[in-house]
């Protein structure tokens, strides 16, 4: 199961994906690099290891004065399927 955290500040905005295994990484990795490419705005993006045999892609877009980052969080996390995020 996919879990998702969406944090945002002034001109500031990340999403980040928590995942397990080789399968649920690689359509993560997948979904969000190729919504991410139809963009202009391209964010940063960091993977690390966290509890639980688990792995987490996070998503970062600073100075998004037009907060740009959220209609394409959205396009993610509706293409994840993710129905709940923190």
């Amino acid at each position: 199961m996919i879990d998702a955290e969406f944090r945002s500040e002034e001109k500031f905005s990340k999403l980040s994906l928590a995942y397990e295994g080789k399968e649920e990484g690689e359509l993560v990795c997948s979904t969000v690099d190729h919504i991410t490419s139809k963009y202009e705005k391209k964010p940063e993006t960091y993977t690390c290891n966290i509890s639980n045999n688990r792995e987490v892609l996070v998503i970062e877009y600073q100075d998004d004065n037009n907060r740009e980052s959220g209609a394409i969080f959205e396009e993610i996390i509706k293409t994840l399927n993710i129905t709940e995020c923190d």
